[in-house]
């Protein structure tokens, strides 16, 4: 059993299939708090459906792309029953986590786009780093950066994990509204750093506020 905020079919906003067609499966929960988190609303609001049930409707949109987001998915014991599913149907399936919880039991098969959280989130003491162990070459790490501090953070943990050459893309993102992505895109060109400069294209195309897009 799961507990889902929201099932919907829209187009990926991030990561390197941003633009592409894809379902989301938001499960409720997180026990973080990110002071710039745009879905405060997965906290507490959800309702229980069986993963079987859960699967039939995803696979039910015919796409080959499905994303597992949150809140903190990985929260909920019954995502990996639901994740293995989805492999098992055929699709390619992303897991978008927060990184504070051990990405041991996720199915090989699935690409993990996992936050970094820099200091700017509030959350940052709750990075756990073993995880990186776990990235594989098909995985994706991603920093949400809201100023220059956040940025230098970013930027010393790329270097000190050496991560370009562990997963297949790092992304930088500004913090939408908050950050200007001009001033990041400088940062970024003024150090030749190896990253993905990312913005959230669903906000830019429904607005920062929609939901079920």
């Amino acid at each position: 059993m799961l507990v889902i905020n929201e099932i919907f079919y829209s187009i990926q906003g991030e990561s390197t299939y941003a633009g592409c067609r894809c379902v989301f499966v938001r499960l409720t929960a997180c026990d973080l708090r990110c002071r710039w988190c745009d879905t405060p609303y997965a906290f507490t609001e959800g309702r229980k459906v069986e993963v079987a049930d859960v699967a039939a409707q995803v696979l039910g949109y015919e796409c080959p792309l499905v994303e597992i987001t949150g809140g903190e998915p990985l929260l909920q014991k019954d995502v990996y029953p639901l994740m293995h599913e989805l492999l098992e149907a055929g699709r390619t399936v992303l897991l978008e986590t927060g990184g504070h919880i051990s990405l041991a039991d996720v199915p090989p098969g699935v690409v993990k786009i996992m936050d970094i959280k820099c200091p700017g989130s509030g959350e940052a003491a709750h990075n756990e780093w073993s995880n990186i162990d776990r990235l594989s070459p098909r995985d994706q790490v991603k920093f949400v950066i809201l100023d220059r501090g956040d940025y230098e953070f970013a930027s010393r943990t790329l270097r000190h994990y050496d991560l370009p050459g562990r997963v297949a893309a790092v992304l930088f993102s500004p913090v939408h509204g908050e950050l200007d992505p001009k001033q990041l895109a400088a940062w970024v060109l003024e150090d030749a750093l190896p990253v993905r400069v990312q913005l959230q294209i669903h906000k830019y195309i429904w607005g920062g506020d929609a939901r079920g897009v």
